[in-house]
């Protein structure tokens, strides 16, 4: 039985996905051996670009049209397209200024030059072709992602914590940063998976996972204004990482 053909490819972002998958360390040989990988830039020089592919997982934003032409490319080359990392997601950082003039943006910091650029506002990858799974994360998991590919292998869909930060918080028995410090954390509107890796360390939640699917971000947001926080940071925080995926359960 052939080994199932697999791409990983990057769009715009920081390749910080890439780097974890390479940086599986003892278990990327048990990986190499279980699958084909026929196309992956940042590991080998000689790649096949145009052969069919069961598994392609795509890293980073799309966020310009050669990177919308790219995905559409390898969503037709792929049985099933992975969406890796919180930008590929949610549309990450770059997504904060996509309702803002991009033509004004590009000649504020380019100048004129800036008006020859390919770019636009910045989407996640479900908003321009289908995606079979979501794995979030700045970057992923390494244990995620390795029970990813076994899942796959295996013909499952893999399942991540549908439970917030919050619930990984109180499991290691911390106090909670946002109730008893009044500080802007929002772990109760984040997708858990992280182990609360910040807040373990006494540093409030930044989000970067995404918001969990039963988000309650009005209520976090009123809890968050009894302590005397400013609205209009509170709002700049909340959407850093998932400006989408906020508005939409806010």
């Amino acid at each position: 039985m052939s080994k199932p053909r697999v791409g990983i490819f990057g769009l715009t972002g920081c390749a910080g996905d890439q780097l974890v998958i390479l940086n599986c360390e003892d278990r990327l040989l048990d990986i190499v051996a279980l699958i084909d990988v026929r196309d992956f830039l940042m590991a080998s020089s000689e790649n096949d670009a145009a052969c069919p592919l069961d598994v392609a997982l795509v890293e980073g934003a799309v966020a310009s049209r050669r990177d919308a032409e790219r995905l559409r490319a390898i969503r037709n080359r792929a049985k099933t397209l992975v969406a890796l990392g919180t930008c590929a997601v949610w549309g990450g950082v770059a997504a904060m200024d996509r309702g803002a003039d991009r033509r004004k943006l590009l000649e504020e910091v380019y100048g004129e030059a800036g008006l020859r650029y390919d770019a636009a506002p910045t989407q996640a990858l479900h908003e321009v072709v289908k995606v079979d799974l979501n794995i979030t994360g700045c970057p992923i998991e390494k244990d995620q992602f390795l029970a990813a590919i076994a899942h796959l292998l295996a013909g499952n869909t893999p399942i991540y914590p549908a439970y917030p930060v919050c619930t990984e918080c109180r499991m290691l028995e911390n106090n909670c940063l946002l109730i008893e410090r009044g500080e802007l954390c929002c772990g109760p509107i984040t997708a858990a998976g992280c182990n609360a890796r910040c807040p373990n360390l006494r540093i409030p939640c930044v989000g970067c996972r995404g918001p969990v699917a039963d988000a309650n971000a009005s209520s976090l947001l009123a809890t968050l204004e009894e302590k005397g926080l400013d609205r209009q940071r509170i709002a700049a925080r909340l959407a850093t990482f998932a400006p989408e995926g906020v508005a939409q359960r806010s």
